[in-house]
């Protein structure tokens, strides 16, 4: 691989469906919007949602963890992953890449879905244009129609 060969991301990351992702390492970022999505798919009244799977960190909320450090909504895969919020839709092509690429060396260590050995220039490109792609996806796409027979329902 070169830096003039096109690369995808999915030349680069290859999801394991390992989990690892969803253990921890200073929580997820929740919008208002995405809350609203989850309980909307979950079937569940926002202000629920909200407290039972939110906590708050500094002045913004992140998505609780259980006990033994996986997000809330991890249960041997992501039950919200329709709705699941942009961070999570990013991984591993998220922005700290840009300011240090070195991370995604040390993320390799972690997640077996990621290619370690790319050269930076092909690295930054790639994620640019994931990030990129992501962004546009989500701009202005109606959510699916949500039945309480929703595959990502929990019970309470």
């Amino acid at each position: 691989m070169t830096s003039e060969t096109p690369t995808s991301g999915e030349d680069l990351f290859t999801c394991q469906d390992c989990g690892e992702c969803c253990q921890g390492f200073g929580g997820t970022y929740v919008s208002q919007e995405n809350i609203k999505d989850i309980a909307l798919y979950l079937d569940l009244p926002l202000d629920h949602v909200q407290e039972t799977y939110c906590r708050p960190s500094g002045k913004k909320l992140v998505i609780a963890q259980k006990a033994d450090g996986y997000c809330v909504f991890w249960d041997k895969h992501c039950t919200i992953h329709p709705v699941k919020p942009r961070m999570c839709k990013a991984w591993p092509f998220i922005n700290n890449i840009l300011l240090a690429p070195g991370n995604w060396a040390l993320m390799a260590t972690a997640c077996p879905g990621i290619k370690p050995d790319v050269p930076e220039s092909v690295l930054l490109a790639c994620v640019r244009r994931e990030l990129a792609r992501i962004d546009t996806h989500n701009a202005g796409v109606p959510q699916p129609p949500v039945t309480s027979q929703s595959p990502g329902k929990q019970s309470s």
